[in-house]
């Protein structure tokens, strides 16, 4: 590598290539890869998705590698140095597979509960969010692997992603929206950024001059990369003057001969290009990928190591959430009986939908994790239906024939009928024409598995095409489309279709499928001809009366109950918003029943987000989980025994009901989304009282212990600094959170985070906190200056544990504080 750092050190190099030359190298060459070019030292640039793993260059498919936990379970640590390790640990990750960005961290925020990607981003907040982003970028950057902080700008929610226009004033935008990204570039300088989706303000965020070329490259000197989200560049030259370096994926695209001719025709200067390739060339020097190739470590842990499973358990148990615990029924004693109940304790959800799965070397449930140091005091009983559609078979039901592994098997032909491909996927999918191995077209794919179980099954096909299933003695036919109300729906969120039959354990299971080829009709969809394929098969839903009834039996007869409910991949996932935050099923139902039969009711939630807990009262204790990644069952497990204190913190708000929010609604109309509730998102709005009082705040987490707070203390200093004593009135080890709130003088102006930070301390034990208030809180937007502006002075700061439990209230004077 050289030791340039900025961009101005690459004019030789730019200046020995020509234009269609520099032009091609900034549209990727393929999926995941950027061109090399031999002649100034350049080598292949490769990227992989990473909100909780690092796929790499395959979409689905690729080789076994470490699952995270998702990003609002880490981020309710609400620790920087939890951050930075997982940086780190990602790169490690990306360096095994010779990845050179890593496409994270995922800093919008969560506007709205209903938002189906909120599981990839950190919080609601942007002070939070943009600590916690710049932390994880130092730690992934400490080791030569570039982060991507995504997606600028305004991109909170999926429905019409790609078409949709969020409507933002001047002064939200810069104070909530664009502030993470802020932080994150002031404290970490990221190596690229990647522009969203959406337009803004009725501009396209890919050609966004204001936001990409004045704020960031200009008033944050930011001398980095932004790259396109996968397809969202939609011109040539509007594009390139607006600030997009890069178009991605590759090797086509909107740019290529199109840029060529615009700046043949003085619509673009040659100019431009040469600082898109500057910033290019400056990633590529700095993650070892221009002149003397990088040195790679040969001996970094793998995905199922010792190392990684305690540090994927550790990190996920840490950030789970006690949101009740009455009578300190938690952590669990010894001696108990306990009836662990739920689809989700059996069939736990470890990661959300879209690009941020990744193929897991394994995936521990809740069941497994608990039985594990329990063993027979432990009964498991499954629990009601939670998906509105069934999923991929699961590794445990069928076995690939030719193999005898778990899974299915592929055979990909193409037209005339030779074998392009035989591939094994033990997640009972593939995809096809996207990032295959070969250059040939699809034609058909064959599936086939045998069952491990006989009885009552559901069986079916997943993807787009014409298909014929040949199961027990049956042969059924379909043809499935997708909807086209969603952009790649193909692969995100293909079509299905089932059949429930009687089988015998070892049937063989066979699928044909003629994919549909890609014609003019499609336009410009970046997925014609391509698809995400799958096989379905599990045991035939049951009468979910009967699954109740035996739910609250298993709960009568032991002396705890714990049921695991939660959400799935069909609401926490890319593409796709929620239209409720009901639990889907008969949950709430199956809740109430074991409550009413159990001793005592234990409820813990696996989901990323925000859920409804209208029988909130009726149980003894209710634990939030998170998406918990491969060592799910064992952090959960270590959770609820206190062997790792769950001592997380809400970095969302959870509405007491669905509307009952400062901001909903996520469904455009006539194409715009009015962000109409300006800065008071969450917490801000709840606490202005433009809600209903939510049910659980931002910040609110129990821990395992009780806690006094001394009267505290204001120096003179800009901005304030608070300093408080905390005492561990508890009988348990314990970390606490001590959070300060700037209540400004002005009215229109929301109370908001200034600060925080965490303590730990031994039973009786005081320790001083010390938290410091941010400076980019203390100041606003002004619309008729277009300039920053200091806040006025006075205000309240607020000393709390979440604004509903706050433990002080400090008077500024008029000549101290946000105006000082």
């Amino acid at each position: 590598m050289s030791t340039a750092t900025t961009p101005g050190d690459y004019s030789e190099l730019i200046g020995a290539l020509d234009l269609p030359t520099k032009v091609k190298l900034l549209t990727g060459a393929t999926a995941f890869t950027l061109a090399p070019e031999e002649s100034i030292g350049l080598g292949e640039l490769r990227l992989s998705d990473g909100p909780t793993g690092v796929r790499g260059l395959k979409f689905v498919g690729g080789g076994a590698v470490a699952l995270f936990p998702n990003a609002t379970l880490l981020a309710s640590s609400w620790s920087e140095d939890t951050a930075y390790e997982v940086g780190r640990l990602l790169a490690e990750e990306a360096l095994v597979q010779r990845i050179h960005v890593v496409l994270g961290p995922t800093i919008n925020l969560h506007r709205s509960a209903l938002g189906g990607r909120l599981f990839e981003a950190y919080s609601e907040d942007p002070l939070l969010t943009g600590k916690l982003a710049a932390a994880y970028v130092r730690g992934m950057q400490s080791l030569g692997v570039g982060a991507c902080l995504k997606h600028l700008i305004a991109n909170e929610s999926e429905t019409e992603r790609n078409t949709m226009n969020s409507v933002v004033d001047e002064a939200t935008l810069r104070e909530l929206y664009l502030l993470p990204f802020e932080i994150a570039v002031e404290e970490s300088d990221p190596w690229s950024m990647m522009a969203a989706y959406n337009d803004v303000n009725g501009v396209a965020a890919t050609e966004q001059h204001y936001v990409n070329n004045e704020i960031v490259k200009g008033e944050w000197g930011y001398q980095g990369l932004i790259m396109s989200d996968w397809f969202a560049t939609k011109t040539a030259a509007p594009a390139a003057n607006g600030g997009l370096d890069l178009v991605m994926p590759g090797p086509d695209g909107p740019w290529g001969d199109a840029l060529v001719a615009a700046v043949s025709a003085g619509q673009v200067a040659e100019s431009v290009v040469d600082d898109h390739l500057r910033r290019l060339l400056l990633l590529a020097d700095r993650t070892g990928a221009l002149g003397e190739p990088r040195d790679y470590p040969s001996d970094l842990p793998g995905p199922d190591s010792s190392q990684r499973k305690e540090q994927l358990t550790r990190l996920a148990a840490q950030g789970i959430t006690v949101l009740t615990n009455r009578d300190a029924v938690l952590p669990l004693a010894g001696g108990q009986t306990i009836a662990l109940i739920g689809r989700h304790a059996v069939e736990t959800t470890n990661m959300g939908g879209g690009s941020a799965q990744v193929n897991a070397p394994y995936q521990v449930s809740v069941a497994d994790g608990l039985t594990e140091p329990l063993g027979s005091a432990v009964t498991v009983t499954d629990g009601v239906e939670v998906r509105s559609r069934p999923v991929p078979a699961r590794p445990g039901f069928v076995t690939d024939p030719r193999t005898g592994e778990p899974g299915v098997a592929f055979t990909v032909f193409a037209a005339d009928g030779s074998v392009l491909e035989e591939r094994h996927s033990s997640s009972a999918t593939t995809l096809v024409g996207l990032d295959d191995d070969f250059d040939d077209v699809v034609h058909s794919v064959r599936l086939q598995a045998r069952l491990t179980e006989g009885g009552p099954v559901e069986i079916g096909v997943m993807g787009v095409g014409s298909w014929e299933l040949h199961a027990a003695g049956q042969v059924r036919r379909w043809r499935l489309a997708v909807s086209g109300r969603g952009m790649a729906e193909e692969v995100l969120n293909p079509p299905i279709d089932t059949v429930e039959l009687v089988a015998q354990s070892g049937d063989l299971i066979e699928a044909i499928v003629t994919m549909r080829p890609a014609s003019s009709s499609d336009g410009h969809s970046p997925m014609a001809g391509a698809g995400m394929l799958g096989l379905i098969a599990r045991r035939a839903p049951r009468d979910q009366d009967d699954v109740i009834a035996e739910a609250a039996a298993a709960a009568r007869a032991a002396d705890i109950a714990v049921v695991v409910v939660g959400l799935t991949e069909e609401q926490e996932t890319e593409a796709v918003d929620k239209t409720t935050l009901r639990l889907p099923g008969r949950q709430d139902e199956q809740i109430r029943a074991v409550a009413s039969a159990a001793r005592k009711t234990i409820v813990v939630v696996n989901a990323a987000t925000p859920v409804l807990m209208p029988w909130v009262d009726e149980v003894d204790a209710v634990l939030w989980a998170g998406l918990p990644g491969q060592e799910g069952g064992h952090a959960v497990a270590a959770a609820l025994l206190g062997t790792i204190e769950p001592a997380g913190r809400l970095v969302t708000t959870f509405p007491a009901d669905d509307e009952a929010a400062p901001a909903w609604s996520v469904t455009p109309v006539d194409g715009d989304l009015e962000y109409a509730e300006g800065a008071f998102i969450g917490y801000r709005g709840h606490h202005a009282h433009r809600a209903p009082a939510p049910a659980f705040w931002f910040g609110h987490g129990l821990g395992y212990s009780t806690w006094d707070y001394s009267k505290p203390e204001l120096p003179q200093t800009d901005p304030p600094t608070v300093t408080v004593t905390v005492t561990n009135t508890g009988s348990r080890d314990s970390r606490e959170v001590v959070q300060v709130y700037l209540q400004p003088a002005e009215g229109d102006q929301p109370t908001r985070l200034v600060g925080w930070q965490s303590v730990t301390a031994a039973p009786g034990e005081s320790v001083r906190a010390e938290v410091t208030s941010d400076h980019r809180l203390m100041r606003r937007w002004d619309t008729t200056t277009n300039t920053w502006e200091r806040l006025n002075s006075g205000g309240k700061l607020l000393v709390a544990r979440g604004l509903g439990d706050v433990r002080a209230t400090i008077e500024l004077p008029a000549n101290q504080g946000s105006g000082s």
